[in-house]
């Protein structure tokens, strides 16, 4: 396996103008601008620059959470007033000269980049939001607070039992497993996935047949301290959630786990979604953390050489859409002939590099033939242009030899070996060139491809027909005899 192989699939993103709407739009941020614009010099805060108590019900008025059965508007002001603080969007000046030590703010630099910024600034306060949140998030619960304040007032941080660290890894590998969810092809993409099964993904171990009790208590655990954690995380936009039935976890008591789940009622125990702009969100923070995260459209500027060594190991679709993204940057007569030139090679990627040549040279179109024909006396790359033209209905193709026709067979069966394809399709693939040659490997053992022995041997194990299979494999014998190998 290549060294560079990526960890993550690319993930499709949408526009960033569209993501900094969507950012706009949160209700956290939205609360946090209104009351920037709200906050003036006559606005008083405390030494740790929140809103004094006595400003705490006008401010809610202003998000219209002011009504007397609102009893959470002051709790909403007050955690709008911390992310508009947080990101920038007013700025805390030092108390004044007076017995209550109150502090004034004043518009801080950001807030003007909401209305006149590029989407990139306003990002960039979205992420700033972000980032307070999580921190909200792995934040000890309240009643640990209040539990562990002890009688000089203070809060002993050993009897507490928290560690910020192992509180913040687990919530990010959460939401880790969720962009992965996501992005990968197969994955969850537009469904939401219940709440158990993302909590079970972080504690029950790979290799474990049925959970143990102490295992599914574990994961119920997990699953109420995640309950909490994105119902914080929903209102800055990272995620949509549908929490758990509160009547649901009544019914289950501290000495028994949680009833089986029933597949009509999975929604009953919480379901999560990440949204475009929570995908944008945790790949920027991968991306802070040193994880190779890549984006579809991050090829585009790179070279020829660059773009068939990566596409090897991105899903179809992704593949298609970084191709497409990359040609739309260049003639194309000139994203063709560089693209042929970087499939050429002898390593052991270059198979997969010429296949995805020929799929990058199909979105080209008829303006790539002068750069194709170019090539129809190349060893290598002779019998990829031969099936585009005729893929193109060419009919004044040269006939290929027939050295060439066995060395494309070759090449072909290699990088879909590379590719780790469809064992079904790889079979067909295999039978089917077989079939269509008589005396197949007679010839195909002297072919002088670097794997020629690998793929007979593989052909060997693949085809469904005994006779035929010990053919293959006697003929990787006389390739390895004849090159030494």
């Amino acid at each position: 396996m290549p060294e560079d192989r990526l960890t993550l699939p690319p993930v499709r993103l949408h526009s960033d103008a569209e993501l900094a709407r969507d950012a706009l739009a949160t209700p956290l941020l939205t609360r946090a601008v209104r009351l920037a614009r709200w906050a003036g010099p006559q606005t008083r805060v405390g030494a740790g620059g929140e809103l004094v108590e006595e400003q705490l019900p006008e401010a809610a008025e202003v998000l219209g959470l002011g009504g007397p059965d609102d009893e959470d508007g002051p709790a909403y002001a007050s955690e709008a007033w911390r992310i508009a603080m947080d990101t920038g969007l007013v700025e805390v000046h030092d108390p004044q000269d007076d017995d209550a030590g109150h502090g004034t703010v004043s518009a801080g630099e950001n807030l003007s980049a909401i209305t006149s910024g590029g989407p990139q600034d306003v990002l960039a306060i979205w992420l700033d939001a972000l980032e307070a949140v999580h921190a909200d998030a792995v934040a000890p619960l309240l009643d640990d607070l209040s539990e562990a304040i002890g009688e000089d007032g203070e809060i002993d941080l050993d009897a507490l039992d928290w560690d910020p660290e192992a509180e913040s890894e687990f919530l990010d590998g959460v939401l880790g497993n969720l962009y992965l969810l996501t992005i990968s092809e197969g994955g969850a993409g537009e469904e939401p996935v219940p709440l158990p099964a993302l909590a079970a993904s972080m504690i029950v171990p790979d290799d474990m047949g049925e959970p143990t009790d102490d295992v599914l208590e574990q994961v119920s655990e997990a699953m109420m301290r995640l309950d909490d954690q994105f119902q914080l995380l929903e209102p800055v936009g990272l995620i949509e959630y549908r929490p758990v039935d509160e009547a649901l976890m009544a019914e289950v008591t501290d000495e028994e786990p949680p009833p089986p789940m029933d597949e009509e009622d999975v929604s009953r125990y919480g379901l999560v979604k990440l949204t475009p702009l929570g995908l944008y969100g945790i790949r920027a923070r991968m991306l802070e953390a040193g994880l190779d995260a890549p984006a579809v459209g991050d090829l585009a500027d790179k070279g020829a050489d660059t773009l068939l060594d990566r596409l090897p190991h991105y899903p179809e679709v992704a593949a298609r859409a970084e191709t497409e993204q990359w040609l739309a940057r260049r003639a194309p007569l000139d994203a063709a002939r560089d693209l042929l030139t970087a499939a050429r090679g002898e390593d052991e990627g270059a198979p997969l590099r010429r296949l995805h040549c020929q799929q990058a040279l199909a979105l080209v179109g008829p303006q790539a033939e002068p750069a194709v024909r170019a090539v129809l006396d190349d060893a290598e790359l002779g019998g990829l242009a031969r099936v585009w033209l005729a893929e193109r209905g060419a009919t004044d193709v040269p006939a290929p030899p027939e050295s060439m026709i066995f060395w494309l067979a070759i090449d072909t069966i290699a990088a879909q070996l590379e590719a780790d394809g469809d064992l079904e399709e790889l079979q067909g693939l295999v039978e089917g060139l077989v079939g269509q040659h008589s005396g197949f490997f007679d010839a195909a053992w002297r072919v002088d491809h670097p794997a020629t022995a690998d793929v007979l041997e593989a052909m060997g194990r693949l085809h469904r027909d005994k006779r035929t299979a010990k053919e293959a494999r006697k003929a990787a014998f006389k390739a390895r005899s004849r090159t030494g190998g």
